[in-house]
């Protein structure tokens, strides 16, 4: 006893040194900021800053507001008191989206992602590293793919599609469900076998939840629960030392998505040796298989090959990237279809007008309706509303709107210091009244027909927009996101009409990565759309 009692002394001195030291460091790097000159916010708390402000409301509709007080680069407080740039300003931008070597992720998205995909997922991989997975992993994302993986889209929409129409003959006509829940299974499907050649079962409903879906639950929740803990926990490694609510489950589900990992790859590894390049069935072209195969050849530099742990680290990679951003994306666009009923309409015209109810991914993006249905529903309501990037060399930031330092001093650029945390704000740019123009706020597919020539300058990858990120770390996936979104748009608007189950003005949007509705008057309950549909009357 006297010895734990000696142990947990000293481990709690040692900790309270730390934090003495960081709290030295922290009050210097504020006393000394580069950034004391930017105008911004008051804090409302020494320890909280503009956190708590942040977190209580709408991402882009708030950071609008400090944008029009401020100006579009400014600084604000974070937790403990540290001072983050937000910056808005596309030439700012694209100086830090395209200098990778200087502008990396924070400690805590690195610490937070890989308790998801463990370490050396592309999700954290920098520089060389980065440059090389990304060599591999492009060809698994290329038209042919694509092309392929469009007839699993269509058949997994279409069973969503069935299950709907049968609760509606179930309950009568009119059926309530909850499109955000029925959303993420079927994008869990598809990401399973177009991913992996592994079959969740997530749309069956009388099936049992398969480990690897309940793994990954629990690890993803856990993940996407923000927390001041949590954050401190990604700031400071030393507080990862200490026991966290639901660490052991955390832990636990981990060792399962590794094993069964492991298994996947096996299997893959497997088929390809007794295949070689001869099969080009959709069985042997999942988006693994293609990893280990252009992982595999000669083209490959033998340095520059992805280990076993690199490649098992993709499997909850694609889970993430190809499943929670395009269930949330269908989701607001089916939300944005039930506040626009004459946008429903038209896009289902267009979509009934079409002789088949499985067209080929060429025929689906030549559909231009739905293209820009699509085009605002990424735009207006972006999934992931905002991510950061840590200076890890000091650095001059360049800015096309210069800003005031407070002493008449006209300033065109930001002077940037070693470990300064910059605010990419994606949701906030694709809404700028700046770029996009008076009517940013409003929900306009129409608008795509002409964009107005300010746009151009956002260093996005696609669509004048940030959604998808920009620079060498942009989303590697995004071609196969828009066509799984149009093919479930599709098959469910052709079908059916949608109608919100509660008051426009109850859902709100609630970011923990990305951004989910909540009905507001059961935030408990967590994100949920319900919506009310029925047959479509052709009549």
């Amino acid at each position: 006893m006297l010895v734990v009692l000696q142990v947990l002394f000293t481990a709690g001195g040692s900790l309270a040194v730390y934090g003495f030291i960081l709290f030295v460091r922290l009050l210097y790097r504020e006393y000394t900021s580069t950034l004391r000159n930017l105008p911004g916010p008051p804090s409302p708390s020494w320890f909280f800053g503009n956190f708590k402000q942040i977190q209580a409301t709408e991402n882009a509709i708030f950071y609008d507001k400090w944008v029009g007080e401020y100006g579009p680069t400014m600084r604000f407080k974070f937790l403990l008191n540290t001072t983050r740039l937000y910056t808005i300003d596309p030439k700012a931008l694209s100086h830090i989206l395209h200098n990778t070597h200087i502008y990396e992720k924070p400690e805590l998205t690195i610490w937070n992602m890989n308790r998801i995909s463990g370490p050396g997922g592309l999700f954290t991989a920098e520089r060389d590293k980065h440059k090389a997975q990304r060599r591999i992993m492009n060809p698994a994302f290329g038209p042919a793919q694509l092309r392929e993986f469009t007839k699993t889209f269509f058949e997994k929409s279409d069973e969503l599609r069935d299950i709907w129409i049968s609760q509606i003959e179930a309950q009568g006509n009119v059926a309530r469900i909850d499109a955000m829940a029925w959303l993420s299974r079927m994008t869990l499907d598809v990401i399973g076998t177009t991913g992996f050649n592994y079959d969740f079962h997530a749309l069956k409903t009388d099936s049992d939840v398969n480990e690897l879906r309940q793994a990954f639950s629990i690890i993803f929740n856990s993940a996407f629960r923000i927390t001041p803990w949590m954050i401190a926990q990604g700031m400071i490694p030393a507080f990862r030392l200490l026991p966290s609510a639901g660490g052991a489950a955390v832990r636990t589900a981990r060792r399962t998505m590794d094993r069964i990992g492991k298994q996947l790859l096996s299997e893959s590894k497997a088929f390809l040796k007794a295949t070689g390049e001869k099969t080009d069935t959709i069985d042997t072209r999942d988006l693994l298989s293609l990893l280990m195969r252009s992982n595999m050849s000669t083209d490959i530099p033998e340095n520059q090959q992805m280990s076993d742990e690199e490649v098992i680290a993709q499997v909850p990679t694609f889970i993430v990237a190809g499943h929670e951003s395009t269930s949330t994306a269908t989701t607001w666009a089916l939300y944005a279809l039930t506040q626009h009923k004459a946008v429903q309409e038209k896009l289902r015209q267009e979509l009934l007008s079409v002789p088949t109810e499985m067209p080929t991914m060429e025929e689906l993006n030549s559909l231009p309706y739905l293209d820009l249905v699509v085009r605002e529903c990424l735009r207006f309501h972006a999934p992931v509303p905002s991510t950061s990037r840590t200076a890890v060399k000091d650095d001059i930031l360049p800015l096309s709107i210069p800003f005031n330092d407070g002493n008449g001093k006209e300033c065109n650029y930001v002077r940037i210091t070693k470990g300064q945390l910059i605010v990419i704000p994606i949701l906030a740019v694709n809404l700028s009244k700046a770029l996009w123009g008076e009517d940013a706020l409003e929900f306009k597919p129409e608008r795509w027909e002409k964009i107005p020539d300010t746009v151009s300058s956002i260093p996005g990858v696609w669509g004048s927009m940030l959604t998808f990120f920009g620079g060498p770390h942009a989303c590697i996936g995004y071609r196969f996101s828009i066509v799984e979104m149009k093919a479930l748009l599709f098959s469910l608007v052709r079908a059916l009409e949608f109608d919100l189950a509660v008051p426009g003005e109850e859902i709100v949007a609630r970011t923990s990565i990305v951004q989910r509705p909540y009905v507001s008057s059961h935030l408990e309950v967590g994100s949920q759309l319900p919506l009310l549909i029925k047959l479509h009357s052709k009549t």
